[in-house]
């Protein structure tokens, strides 16, 4: 991991370790913990968006073991770190291109402003890094602006676009990308879909057209589904996932805004509560500023830990 990006990365997560310090502030003192001090720690944790059940985690630890001379700040922050690391290890996944036949299929799900678009470019520069070839489709036909958003980022990444008109068949779009995929013998498609939640009726049986196409092309496909996450949005990303699941059968997720401005706590949260891949993280606008994660930096990072 380079200095910049995991700079870039410690950052963007310091809004939620100067939350959980503010939180903590004043709780901790060189006195023995008592159950009231606990419940405090607990509470300031669950404010911090880590969720109950990690909270309740630290809190045990803290219960279990004996601070002789009385708990430091920096102590409870080490407990932080360490329970979240175990929290975040088992759920850091990199996206795996392993896909025989030829393409992997990924759809890319997510609400529309959750990042989706940015994501999916910076996706197929992560797999260019790595000697794959990538396609994209446009399968969000349901905004102009989708696809030509969606067409300004292959520019960018120098990738090339499967697209159709406004209002086009968004299947028909996929089974394009597939057989042009295939033929081209190119390692990986990507797909953007619709992020309309407000209908999940449509939604749902969009998604479950563009899945009868390619299961038609490809049994296996779509290999991932994978959920754009704004990690800006706290505890709405957690529904978000409940729905997308319901909806999509999502299979792993990236969350992204991690700028300074984010919750990044909930990350913490959606790895206990669904233990779903996480695998990618975004702290930025540039094309390099997604990447798979450590746990055990961002566990440091969430809990305002030095390096």
């Amino acid at each position: 991991m380079s200095d910049s990006w995991f700079d870039r990365m410690r950052s963007g997560f310091r809004k939620t370790s100067e939350r959980l310090g503010d939180n903590l502030s004043g709780l901790v003192t060189k006195a023995a913990l008592d159950e009231a001090t606990l419940d405090e720690i607990e509470e300031a944790l669950i404010a911090s968006d880590l969720g109950p059940s990690t909270a309740a985690r630290v809190r045990a630890r803290l219960a279990s073991e004996r601070f002789e001379r009385g708990l430091t700040d920096e102590a409870v922050r080490a407990v932080v770190a360490e329970e979240l690391e175990k929290i975040l290890a088992p759920v850091a996944e990199a996206l795996e291109i392993d896909a025989f036949p030829r393409p992997q299929v990924i759809l890319v799900v997510g609400v529309n402003g959750s990042g989706k678009t940015t994501t999916i470019a910076k996706l197929a520069h992560l797999f260019m890094e790595q000697d794959y070839s990538v396609l994209l489709a446009a399968g969000d036909t349901f905004r102009a602006a989708a696809i030509e958003q969606l067409q300004i980022w292959a520019d960018r990444a120098g990738v090339p676009i499967i697209k159709g008109p406004e209002g086009s068949d968004s299947s028909a779009i996929v089974f394009d990308g597939v057989k042009k995929a295939t033929a081209e013998g190119i390692d990986v498609l990507i797909v953007d879909t619709a992020g309309r939640l407000h209908n999940k009726k449509d939604l749902m049986d969009e998604l479950a057209k563009i899945r009868r196409v390619l299961g038609r092309l490809n049994p296996a496909a779509p290999h991932d589904v994978v959920l754009v996450l704004d990690a800006t949005t706290g505890q709405n990303a957690l529904s978000q996932i409940e729905t997308f699941r319901e909806v999509a059968g999502v299979t792993g997720l990236v969350m992204t805004k991690l700028d300074g401005t984010a919750r990044g706590g909930v990350m913490v949260a959606a790895a206990e509560k669904y233990g779903l891949p996480i695998h990618a993280i975004g702290v930025g606008e540039g094309m390099d500023d997604l990447r798979p994660f450590d746990p055990a930096e961002v566990a440091r990072a969430i809990a305002g830990v030095a390096a």
